[in-house]
């Protein structure tokens, strides 16, 4: 995360994030460099469909999608660069199951505001552990991130 915070004071930049099933992984690891306070703008760990509303996801997004989607992740990423006046916008929602036999589902969306740009991702794996699982989404973050951030401002 190094990366992102250096990347992010170069270009005058910040990010907030809205996480769900990463329970604020994430906010944790950016908020883990010294001088992440100067990029960082805000974090949100919306596990319940009501806390996703309340920070402005749509309700019909959610009904018409589920909650497991990545329309959801889109609205998530969107609403939390909007409310924290943030640059970027990172939405993570999704499910990590217990069940080694199970396939787990996780929908990354970051918003670039400054662009009205959205950069997906769709995560499939199977269940490692909670830990190992939550580390691999942050892994794909951290290489989704430095890269919009290389490409949005050369």
């Amino acid at each position: 995360m190094e990366e992102i915070v250096n990347l992010l004071k170069i270009n005058n930049k910040t990010v907030a994030t809205m996480e769900s099933c990463t329970g604020g992984k994430i906010a944790n690891a950016i908020t883990d460099v010294e001088g992440a306070s100067n990029v960082f703008k805000f974090s949100a760990i919306t596990y319940s469909n009501e806390y996703k509303v309340k920070m402005g996801v749509r309700e019909d997004i959610i009904e018409k999608y589920t909650v497991y989607s990545m329309e959801t992740a889109k609205e998530m990423s969107k609403k939390i660069s909007l409310f924290a006046d943030s640059n970027y916008g990172i939405g993570i929602t999704g499910t990590l199951k217990k069940d080694k036999n199970e396939e787990n589902i996780v929908y990354v969306s970051l918003y670039d505001r400054d662009n009205d740009a959205h950069y997906n991702d769709v995560l499939k794996f199977f269940s490692e552990g909670r830990k190992k699982e939550k580390q691999f989404v942050l892994e794909k973050v951290e290489k989704l991130l430095i890269s919009v951030i290389k490409k949005t401002n050369l």
